[in-house]
C-alpha cells in the first residue's frame, strides 16, 4: 500500500452551529503538522473538507481523513432500513432524508420515523427536544431494540458508546446521523478518488476512516480544548506511525458493521 502523504482527523458534532467563539462539543479538524481548526457548522465543515481533498488531489498527495462517528450500524439494520446490507447504501439513504440547516436539522425526527417503520419503539432512543415525536422514547423504560445495542467493535473498544443513543451524555447517534450524509456527497463529489475504511480497497488516492480518539488519549492539557487537542493528536500520531503497524491496523475485515481504526480484531 502506497504511503499516505497527509493525514488529516476530525471531531465530529450532530448539533447546531455553535458560534464564532471556539468551544468544545464543536467540530474541529487538523491536518497533521498543523495547528486545529474550529468550523461552527457542518457545511463550514463540508467545505473545508472538500479544499483538503482537492489540495491533496491537485499535489497527487495520498491523504487519509478519519472522524469520530461509526460508518456502519450493527448487523441487519442496514436492509431493514435500505434493502441492502451495502453500508453505502445507507449513507446514501440518509443523505437523500437528512435535512440539514446551521441552527435546524431532523434527527430526532428521522429516528422517530425509522422507529415507527421498524415497531415504534427502537432501535433509537433519547428524543434531546422539548416536544415529543412519536416512535422515538426519551427513555428507555418502554425501549425495544430489534438489532444489536453494539457493533462487534464496541465489544472491543471499552467504553465506546451505542449508536442508537440521541441525546443526553456520551450520545453518538446524531453524529452518525448528520455525518454519514456529509460523507456521501464527498464520496460522490469525488467520484472513483475515495475509498472508504474498511468496505472497500484502499487503492484510491483519499481514504475515509473511522477513529475513537479516547481508545488512545486521556485527559487534556490544561487550558486546551480537548475536541482540539485530540484531533491534533491523533493526526499527528497516525503520521508518525511506521508504514507497517499502519497497515496491520487497517487490515481488517467488518463489511457491514464498519471498525474503529486502532482496534485489534483479534
Amino acid at each position: 500500500m502506497r504511503p499516505f502523504d497527509t493525514i488529516a482527523m476530525v471531531d465530529w458534532s450532530g448539533g447546531n452551529d455553535t458560534g464564532p467563539r471556539p468551544r468544545k462539543d464543536a467540530i474541529w479538524a487538523c491536518v497533521a503538522g498543523e495547528e486545529p481548526v474550529y468550523l461552527r457548522n457542518r457545511g463550514l465543515a463540508e467545505g473545508w473538507l472538500c479544499d483538503v481533498i482537492e489540495t491533496a488531489l491537485a499535489a497527487g498527495r495520498r491523504l487519509m481523513l478519519g472522524f469520530d462517528f461509526p460508518f456502519g450500524y450493527p448487523a441487519g439494520f442496514a436492509r431493514a432500513v435500505s434493502g441492502s446490507d451495502d453500508p453505502m447504501r445507507l449513507w446514501d439513504w440518509f443523505e437523500a432524508r437528512v435535512e440539514d440547516a446551521p441552527m435546524a436539522n431532523n434527527r430526532f425526527d428521522l429516528a422517530g420515523e425509522i422507529n415507527r417503520g421498524l415497531g415504534g419503539k427502537g432501535p433509537f432512543w433519547a428524543n434531546g427536544l422539548k416536544r415529543d415525536i412519536d416512535g422515538l422514547p426519551r427513555t428507555k423504560r418502554v425501549y425495544r431494540n430489534p438489532f444489536p445495542d453494539r457493533r462487534a467493535v464496541e465489544h472491543r473498544a471499552r467504553g465506546a458508546f451505542t449508536c442508537w443513543q440521541m441525546a443526553g451524555v456520551g450520545a453518538v447517534g446524531g453524529q452518525v446521523m448528520m455525518g454519514l450524509p456529509v460523507l456521501a456527497r464527498l464520496r460522490r463529489h469525488f467520484s472513483g478518488r475515495v475509498a472508504v475504511w474498511p468496505f472497500e480497497p484502499l487503492d484510491k488516492p483519499v481514504a475515509l476512516v473511522e477513529i475513537w480518539p479516547s481508545l488512545t488519549l486521556g485527559k487534556a492539557p490544561e487550558g486546551r480544548i480537548r475536541d482540539a487537542w485530540q484531533v491534533e493528536r491523533v493526526a499527528d500520531d497516525l503520521a508518525a506511525l511506521p508504514q507497517a503497524e499502519l497497515s496491520r491496523r487497517l487490515d481488517v475485515t467488518a463489511p457491514e458493521e464498519g471498525w474503529i481504526l486502532g482496534v485489534d480484531q483479534g
